[in-house]
């Protein structure tokens, strides 16, 4: 091989979609663990991040359908709804959502043009509570040990289980579905999901549940789980296909080319802003009740 051919092929690796997956995971994985482990406003400050991004990559999205939703109030109102969270003033939060709520409701009154009112409206609404009110969860998990007494380190193990039942379940799906998987699951949707790699990802959520009871999740009994590796790998797949069907309503690959190989914060947490509201309230009410 002469040196074109050589130089050719390592432009090649370089510019895979793999060799990126993996530097990205390489520099995000390490700093998520230590700022997991540290909690407080580090993690705080994580999660509202990609709450700021998600929020920003949907209302996008829904711009490219003629949709005009108040993006600043929207991305603002979900930002506040993380630190209301994060101090646990649920009372003062509700009042705020209502006042935002109106004010949405006034603002509308303004516009010069009546045409899909009501969808500016609800647009906005619904990414403050897709990304906004169920991406909080991740910090009521962490956040969860001081509600009860706990030990704060606790919270990190809580995190970690709901990022590792969910991705274990994407990537089960993924190398399943990838493997064997012939028959569509939801073909109007998406014609690359498959239920062999439905079942695959369900198999491996379970898994990395049972894994995680016998490493760092002693907390929980063997039929808990069981269960919780089972609902994760349901909803998973569900948060997963719901935002397939947002990008198959805008016709777009992905939400954006935020993270190098993997597509936009969506496209990485869509399964987990279903997936850890099923697990806070889990282990709120069946682990720790």
């Amino acid at each position: 091989m002469n040196r074109h051919q050589s130089n050719s092929v390592r432009k090649t690796f370089l510019n895979s979609s793999i060799f990126l997956r993996v530097a990205a995971s390489v520099v995000f994985i390490p700093c998520f663990i230590i700022i997991t482990n540290t909690g407080g406003y580090h993690f705080l400050l994580l999660i509202d991040a990609v709450i700021f991004v998600g929020m920003w990559e949907f209302y996008r999205m829904m711009e490219a359908k003629g949709i005009r939703p108040y993006k600043m109030i929207g991305i603002l109102c979900s930002l506040v709804l993380s630190w209301y969270v994060f101090f646990r003033n649920g009372v003062y939060a509700n009042l705020f959502l209502t006042l935002v709520l109106v004010t949405l409701m006034c603002l509308e009154l303004t516009r010069k043009e009546t045409k899909m009112a009501v969808n500016h409206i609800a647009i906005t609404v619904l990414g403050v509570i897709y990304i906004g009110f169920l991406g909080s969860h991740l910090i009521m998990l962490r956040e969860f040990p001081l509600a009860i007494n706990l030990d704060y380190g606790m919270g990190s193990s809580f995190v970690f289980l709901a990022f590792i039942v969910t991705w274990a379940g994407d990537t089960g799906a993924y190398i399943v579905g990838s493997a064997v998987g012939k028959r569509p699951l939801i073909p109007r949707i998406s014609k690359k999901k498959t239920k062999e790699g439905s079942i695959g990802g369900l198999m491996f959520s379970i898994g990395a549940a049972l894994v995680a009871k016998e490493t760092f999740a002693d907390y929980l009994g063997l039929w808990q789980a069981l269960t919780l590796g089972f609902l994760a790998g349901v909803l998973g797949q569900l948060g997963d296909l719901f935002e397939s069907l947002i990008k198959r309503d805008v016709e777009t690959k992905d939400a954006s080319e935020m993270i190098p190989g993997h597509g936009g914060i969506l496209d990485r947490f869509d399964s987990l802003l279903f997936t850890s509201p099923i697990i806070y309230y889990f282990i709120k009410f069946v682990v720790f009740k």
